[in-house]
C-alpha cells in the first residue's frame, strides 16, 4: 500500500535522522534504515498493530525509542507522527481531524 506522510511527521523523521547522525557517524543512516523497514512492515500488514485511538495505530520501531503512528486511509497509509517515547504521548493528536 502507498505511504504518505503528514508534513510534521516527515520533519520528525528528518530531524531524528539528523540528530542521530550528529551523535555518531552512520547512526542516522541506521535510524533511517530501521524507520524505513518499520514503515514497510506497516504497509504490508497495516492492521497488525493495535489502535491507540480510533483509526490510529502505533508500530514500535526496533532499536530506537520511537513509535510510528499511522492511519489506514482508502488509498494509502498516512504516517501521522514519528514519535519519541519520551515526548508527551498525545502531542500529535491535534494533527488529526
Amino acid at each position: 500500500m502507498k505511504i504518505e506522510f503528514l508534513p510534521e511527521a516527515k520533519t520528525e523523521l528528518d530531524d531524528a535522522i539528523e540528530y542521530y547522525e550528529l551523535q555518531v557517524q552512520g547512526l542516522g543512516t541506521t535510524f533511517k534504515s530501521i524507520a524505513k523497514s518499520t514503515i514497510q512492515r506497516v504497509s504490508v500488514f497495516p492492521t497488525a498493530w493495535s489502535e491507540v485511538k480510533p483509526s490510529i495505530r502505533r508500530c514500535i520501531m526496533h532499536k530506537f525509542p520511537y513509535n510510528v503512528l499511522y492511519s489506514i486511509e482508502e488509498d494509502c497509509i498516512l504516517i501521522i507522527a514519528i514519535a519519541h517515547h519520551h515526548r508527551n504521548p498525545s502531542y500529535w493528536k491535534n494533527r488529526i481531524k
